[in-house]
């Protein structure tokens, strides 16, 4: 599916990058992790092998788990700790590409796990996108060779978007 589906944001309060190595994609998204709060939705758009588990693996690390994050796609849902620093708070890492339809969301139990008490990440979340809530971050990740992707933050409401401005400090200076 298209990414095009999901909703559009400002270009101005985007941030787009190059990663150029599966290594920097990791470190990215630990730089992220480190500035997300309980409630916080990730959404990653990309086609298969795109690095989207590698995100989320910087990201479970930037939030201080020590558990070894692996790809949903055959269990739907891994749950995560945070490190005691973050107080060990849960972080969901949901996998929707099986997921035929919306009616297929309603045993996952969806909107409990990102409004409340973890965080969030949602890989093919176009397939949830009649039920997902305005503000989140989508993270678009696009192919562009062996190593390198392309990164693009889209942040969709203020919590996003000051997010994202946070994480533009903190990882470019």
């Amino acid at each position: 599916m298209s990414d095009q589906r999901l909703p559009a944001v400002q270009a101005a309060n985007e941030l787009d990058f190059i990663s150029h190595s599966p290594a920097q994609t990791e470190r990215v998204g630990q730089r992220l992790g480190e500035q997300l709060r309980p409630g916080d939705l990730l959404l990653l758009v990309g086609t298969f092998g795109v690095g989207k588990t590698h995100l989320v693996k910087g990201v479970a690390r930037g939030l201080g788990a020590d558990e070894l994050v692996t790809s949903p796609s055959f269990v739907l849902v891994n749950e995560y700790r945070a490190g005691p620093q973050h107080r060990r708070m849960p972080i969901y890492h949901v996998d929707l590409y099986r997921i035929a339809d919306e009616a297929g969301l309603t045993t996952i139990g969806l909107e409990e796990l990102w409004d409340g008490a973890g965080v969030c990440l949602i890989e093919w979340p176009e397939r949830a996108q009649a039920l997902l809530p305005a503000d989140h971050l989508a993270i678009h990740i696009q192919h562009l060779s062996e190593t390198k992707r392309r990164l693009r933050f889209a942040p969709a409401g203020a919590r996003y978007v000051s997010l994202v401005s946070a994480f533009k400090d903190t990882a470019f200076g």
